[in-house]
């Protein structure tokens, strides 16, 4: 990942103004560590931090066309680059960037070409000739970008809402799937499938083509000029990246780095994932790093984790700290790109409150909801922690093809069914249910759903619970609707984060980015009415998922149950 930051229309221009730009621009080092630019033009600055993946050696940013008069800083990977050069014949390459394309479509199809690129990304294109910019950002929201507006008129973008936060009176987050245009006023949506309405699919399920729409994803992903490795927590979605990713690594040009493909874990001991990624590290042949962490270690990396990922949210959290410590020893390692399974629980139903879907519309409609506000969380958590160290994180399950395949596929194949022996996600496991070439071991292909920030270690979330209570008091909470009544918290834990990110955050439109309303194992405000139960027991973990979670909460103290599924 790299870190952008674009200021246009600036009202006053003092000589001052580059220097502060670019300690702007600094505050996202950490994103790109491997080199700086800058390009300024009249009253608009371009800045760039990179992180250098692909074309390490003239790859730098800002970017441009032949004459440089387009010029264009972006944050992220266009897998069908090569496919989009090949089409811009009467086009001269400057560098071998990925990105560099972006500027060339502009020119020969103005501002109607940000469809044709097929990867993740957040960018802002200045041209010159017309002193006119667009920004826009990838279908899903995979890689972050804000929008901001200064007192002076100027509007301005960045990867961090940091860099923003000095400059800006008012500050958003930039929305997935959508094009900003100077020249024609305003925000407009460039992707709108058809999940996007919430309309119900009809295609029928057919495993062979769910199953070639990720391994094709997931090889796109294996465009690197650096070494990369896979995130492997043992559950059914990281367990079939790395996979895929192991089958099809000798054939790809990430093969520069060795024929075995190296995977990462990190849990407290004992933990659950650890296990399970042991064992289908072994299974697949890899090269595999287990990291350990204590509940203390975590504790005190939260200030620093809630300043990079720039977030109160508790599951968002709860999930980052861990994955903030990992990418730490991953970057020791010399790694700076890797594969993470983040997505399929959004597409497929997978969290384990969908076993309490009504009907097929209703869980559809759930989906959609959870994918759209993707950007929110998953996708934050998984871009920020890691590039908090310079390392970039790849998401196959977003692949934009790969969506639009399943979320075709008509809802009443992905209801949790019991009845048929349907679990959660069934329609995927199955695909890759192979008898003849098995992708995974049987028990790992069927392992329940656990949430990253649970399958650490049950410990962590208790050990974050008892410390939050030892820093709130009672009182504290009482007068909660006083002190935050925007998104007030509702528990102790939920306070202490919101008291950390005000410290860092203090203006209101930065609290204004993150979501509220309740939740229960991560589902949506509107999945809560599907069980009057849950009301009762509102906690984003998994365990929250009453009568589902093998380790539930008790229904009345919150604390881990017996370990029986009720039927």
């Amino acid at each position: 990942m790299c870190g952008i930051l674009a200021v246009l229309g600036i009202a006053h221009n003092p000589d001052g103004k580059r220097s502060k730009i670019i300690e702007l621009s600094e505050r996202m080092r950490h994103r790109g560590p491997d080199w700086s630019g800058v390009h300024h033009h009249k009253d608009c600055y371009l800045a760039h931090q990179r992180l250098a993946i692909v074309d390490p050696t003239s790859g730098d940013q800002p970017l441009f066309n032949e004459d440089k008069t387009v010029v264009v800083t972006v944050n992220g990977e266009i897998y069908n680059h090569k496919e989009l050069k090949a089409k811009l014949t009467s086009h001269t390459f400057l560098t071998g960037s990925d990105c560099e394309v972006i500027a060339h479509l502009y020119e020969e199809y103005g501002e109607d070409f940000v469809d044709m690129l097929d990867g993740m990304f957040s960018f802002v294109l200045l041209d010159t000739r017309s002193n006119c910019f667009i920004a826009a950002r990838d279908a899903i929201g995979i890689t972050p970008l804000y929008i901001g507006w200064g007192l002076d008129g100027s509007t301005w973008f960045a990867s961090e809402m940091k860099a923003l936060i000095d400059e800006c009176e008012q500050f958003m987050a930039f929305l997935p799937g959508h094009i900003y245009s100077s020249k024609n006023g305003g925000m407009r949506a460039w992707y709108n499938p058809a999940w996007v309405s919430e309309r119900i699919p009809s295609t029928p399920y057919h495993p062979v083509v769910l199953r070639e729409a990720f391994e094709k994803a997931v090889v796109k992903r294996l465009m690197s000029d650096v070494p990369f490795g896979v995130l492997l927590s043992g559950g059914l979605d990281s367990s079939l990246v790395a996979s895929v990713a192991s089958r099809h690594l000798s054939a790809s040009s990430a093969a520069q780095w060795g024929s075995t493909l190296h995977t990462f874990c990190i849990g407290l001991k004992g933990s659950p994932d650890l296990v399970a990624a042991k064992e289908v590290a072994e299974y697949l042949g890899t090269c595999h790093h287990e990291f350990y962490f204590t509940v203390q270690e975590g504790i005190d990396a939260l200030e620093k984790v809630i300043y990079h990922i720039e977030t109160y949210d508790v599951t968002t959290i709860r999930a980052s700290t861990p994955m903030y410590l990992m990418s730490r020893k991953i970057r020791s390692l010399g790694v700076k790109m890797v594969l993470s399974g983040e997505g399929s629980d959004e597409i497929f139903g997978g969290y384990l409150y969908f076993h309490k879907a009504p009907n097929k519309e209703e869980f559809h409609g759930e989906t959609c909801r959870k994918l759209k506000s993707l950007h929110l969380y998953d996708c934050l958590r998984a871009n920020k922690a890691t590039s908090a160290w310079g390392v970039e994180a790849r998401v196959p399950f977003l692949d934009k093809e790969f969506i639009n395949v399943a979320m075709s596929i008509d809802p009443e194949w992905k209801m949790i069914r019991r009845d048929l022996g349907r679990i959660e996600k069934w329609i995927l496991r199955n695909a890759f249910d192979d008898e003849q070439a098995p992708y995974l071991p049987k028990h790992i292909l069927y392992r329940q759903k656990e949430q990253f920030s649970d399958g650490v270690g049950y410990s962590w979330i208790d050990g974050l619970k008892d410390h939050a209570n030892k820093q709130v008091t009672d009182a504290m909470l009482v007068n909660a609707k006083y002190v935050y009544p925007e998104n007030t918290p509702t528990t102790k834990e939920a306070y202490y984060y919101r008291s950390i990110f005000e410290r860092t955050f203090p203006k209101s439109a930065a609290r204004s980015t993150v979501p509220g309303g309740p939740s229960v194992a991560c589902s949506s405000a509107k999945a809560v009415e599907w069980d009057e139960a849950w009301g009762k027991n509102l906690d984003p973990s998994g365990r929250a998922a009453l009568g589902v979670h093998v380790d539930a909460y008790d229904a009345e103290t919150k604390a881990p149950a017996d370990g029986t599924i009720s039927s």
